[in-house]
């Protein structure tokens, strides 16, 4: 990085319905692509922007953050000013919330030392929550996911969950939250890990409705765990209601 540029984290959020995930793509739109078209236009310069992660095809992100180099702005003013410009001009589906100046060597996909998702599920049919939640006629026995989840704690080998063919190193992750809760009609799934395989969180919500819904029996997910087949655990629920909804950084406070 030059020495008249500085490094910024975006903390963005989006729906992501109507994008191919957060990576560009060659054939797809991409929410990176329309954060990167906004960001030249205000800027008059072409921007590389790195996410802390992908996101797929219709998943959404409540906090992600993204790292770029530009120019140095002094002034705290100037940078909600730039906010602003760039909320302007991005689809009402993506937001820009703020933009923190770090380090030089800062990197929004490595340095995070967990991330959070959250899986959406409504039992009663509700217009207001399409696409924004997977509907489930049948109401699941959440007591007996929740006793199930506890397996999937600790750091372990998630290969089962993950879709095939990805180029990653290892299979190994550290679970430290994996819980239910009820809302009324409606059933949230807590995650959180140091890092997740492609599929995962999707994967392993399908394993635990079939705890659920289906009778497997509690011990089931260890069993997937330990099979190391991801033909052993359940199918990918819709990605709908799948939202990464926040990101930890040693250097970041969520709070602000």
């Amino acid at each position: 990085m030059q020495t008249d540029s500085q490094r910024y984290f975006l903390e963005i959020a989006y729906r992501g319905t109507a994008y191919h995930g957060w990576q560009v793509q060659d054939n797809a739109i991409s929410v990176q692509e329309k954060l990167n078209q906004a960001m030249k236009t205000v800027l008059r310069q072409d921007v590389e922007t790195t996410g802390a992660g992908r996101t797929d095809t219709g998943v959404h992100a409540k906090q992600l953050f993204v790292h770029v180099d530009l120019p140095i702005i002094p002034e705290a003013a100037q940078l909600v000013k730039l906010t602003h410009a760039f909320n302007a001009l991005l689809p009402y589906d993506i937001s820009v919330k703020r933009m923190i100046p770090v380090h030089a060597d800062a990197h929004a996909r490595f340095d995070a030392t967990s991330r959070s998702y959250e899986y959406h599920i409504h039992t009663q049919k509700n217009p207001f929550l399409h696409e924004a939640s997977s509907y489930f006629r049948d109401r699941p026995d959440v007591e007996k996911m929740n006793i199930a989840a506890q397996q999937l704690l600790g750091k372990q080998d998630f290969g089962s969950f993950s879709k095939a063919h990805t180029q990653v190193f290892t299979n190994i992750c550290t679970v430290t939250e994996a819980r239910w809760e009820e809302i009324g009609d409606r059933l949230i799934f807590h995650v959180t890990a140091d890092r997740f395989l492609r599929n995962m969180v999707r994967a392993i919500v399908g394993t635990l409705l079939e705890v659920g819904m289906k009778g497997k029996p509690i011990e089931h997910v260890a069993e997937v765990i330990a099979s190391q087949d991801r033909a052993r655990a359940g199918v990918s629920v819709p990605a709908c209601g799948l939202y990464l909804t926040k990101v930890i950084y040693p250097y970041i406070d969520i709070t602000s």
